[in-house]
């Protein structure tokens, strides 16, 4: 593309044989880099449209091809964002008629002048510390300073680069041994005072070497351990950047302290020191890799390991036939505009918009299958029919669940056999066979809910209100509740299980 400086009356055009000529970019406003970086980048951009002097003009930031070409800088090129005082922060050369506004072109010979003499005053301010610095020097070690030569003017601090450090002719004047010592014993005080130092800032940092079990725990809800397990099966899918803010392991413990504690955008960004939309990102970033990488977690086992270890419970109630033990939870949502969806979500077993899943154990307590999520209007029966864990069922197997699920057909076509307590209804009372019967269904299916206690226990977000924002359907087209319920299921199974083998 050929490159035309948009400077009002100037014709200059890129041509790719002169290197004599350079083109820059209109600033754009700079986000997420501290509220300093986007006041300057926002007056610098502003000030450059000013200065290009075309009526109604607003240069998009997306689109590259508005350039300025260097005739327009004394320097020939622009100045850092933030040398601000530089005459060549903002174009000056060449502009054209003066501006008839509030922001009028800078004569500059005069700014250039200006330029250079608040240079030379923080040159003088630099030799006059370093001055000032020499003198203590002298104070407290018996050092004295004196010219280098005879010719020079004078004892002005400012010109201290031309003095040197001797010793004080004096009589209590320390050996080479005794200075030695002095500069040895304040070093020990420098470094003793930079580790305290450290410590300290140790303890108010999250990092893999501050936090210890009871930390991990409340923060993450795993151990250590288990922690840096975790960590280390994700680093290499995490996104990072040189320039970025986080480090990996502070990114996936943004999603951690989020998943764990329910904290607010604005709260991890006071945490983590970082901006609210920069947590809000690496949240969304981040979630995503935890859950691509973490759902194979949920796996459904093979029949054979199933039943090697299946639980003494369960073998005494049912043999080893028991493959799942199935029930739904639902998360509350808050409550959408579209009526459409407002009705789709409406549960009233809740009474509260709600988005459904469904959720099935193995009997040893690991969660080997979740559904994706449903309205809250849905049943239980058409959850189980159409989110394709029939699929999965093997002749013979045998699922406990709730009465809500009247799945007794659907099963029986995968020649698979489903336990759900006798309904009382129509009869004075149960006979001592279903009594017994849905004893023991009641004894053993109730670890599902076990199972459900423990992740809306150790992950709060499921316990609150999830924004409706979450519900939208991104790239992938896969919902970030649904992220979210699948990575807090995955992390359940990496803790000890609810149900006891003996």
């Amino acid at each position: 593309m050929v490159h035309t400086c948009v400077v009002w009356g100037c014709t200059n055009r890129a041509d790719p044989r002169s290197t004599k000529r350079q083109y820059f970019d209109i600033p754009k406003v700079i986000h997420h880099q501290g509220e300093n970086t986007e006041r300057l980048s926002l007056e610098r951009r502003n000030l450059w449209l000013a200065r290009i002097n075309r009526e109604g003009f607003d240069a998009d930031p997306n689109k590259r091809h508005y350039k300025v070409c260097s005739d327009h800088f004394i320097a020939g090129k622009k100045a850092d964002l933030y040398d601000n005082t530089n005459p060549d922060w903002a174009p000056s050369q060449k502009m054209g008629p003066e501006l008839q506004g509030s922001c009028p072109t800078p004569d500059p010979q005069s700014t250039k002048k200006r330029y250079q003499r608040a240079k030379s005053r923080q040159e003088k301010v630099k030799k006059f510390k370093a001055a000032e610095a020499l003198l203590d020097l002298q104070k407290d070690t018996s050092l004295c300073v004196v010219p280098n030569t005879d010719t020079t003017r004078g004892t002005d601090k400012a010109e201290i680069e031309n003095y040197h450090i001797c010793e004080k002719p004096a009589d209590d004047t320390p050996t080479d041994g005794q200075l030695v010592e002095m500069m040895r014993s304040e070093l020990q005080r420098l470094t003793s005072e930079n580790m305290e130092l450290k410590d300290k800032l140790k303890e108010t940092v999250l990092s893999p070497e501050t936090l210890d079990d009871e930390k991990a725990k409340h923060y993450t809800g795993l151990d250590h351990d288990t922690l840096m397990t975790v960590y280390h099966f994700l680093e290499p899918s995490i996104p990072g950047r040189v320039n970025s803010s986080l480090t990996k392991f502070e990114k996936m413990l943004v999603v951690m302290m989020k998943l764990r504690l329910n904290l607010s955008l604005q709260d991890l960004a006071f945490r983590f020191k970082v901006s609210k939309s920069c947590v809000s990102k690496v949240f969304l970033d981040t979630i995503h890799v935890m859950y691509i990488r973490l759902k194979p977690i949920i796996l459904w086992p093979e029949r054979a390991e199933l039943q090697l270890s299946m639980p003494m419970e369960f073998r005494k109630y049912f043999g080893v036939k028991v493959s799942i033990i199935i029930d739904c939870f639902e998360v509350f949502i808050e409550r959408p505009s579209n009526l459409l969806a407002r009705s789709e979500t409406w549960s009233n077993y809740k009474h509260h918009n709600t988005a459904k899943f469904l959720i099935g154990i193995t009997p040893q307590g690991a969660v080997s299958f979740l559904s994706k999520g449903y309205g809250g209007r849905v049943s239980d029966k058409y959850v189980t029919e159409h989110c394709g864990l029939l699929d999965k069922l093997l002749p013979g197997d045998i699922v406990l669940a709730d009465r809500g699920f009247d799945i007794k057909e659907s099963v029986g076509l995968n020649c698979a056999e489903v336990k759900i307590p006798a309904f009382t209804r129509g009869k004075s009372q149960l006979s001592p066979v279903e009594l017994e019967t849905m004893r023991k269904i009641a004894h053993t299916r109730i670890h599902v809910e076990r199972v459900i206690g423990l992740v809306r226990n150790k992950f709060t977000i499921l316990q609150s209100t999830i924004p409706i924002d979450y519900l939208h359907s991104n790239i992938d087209s896969i919902p970030t509740i649904d992220k979210i319920t699948t990575v807090c299921c995955a992390l359940t199974n990496f803790c000890d299980s609810v149900v006891p083998f003996d």
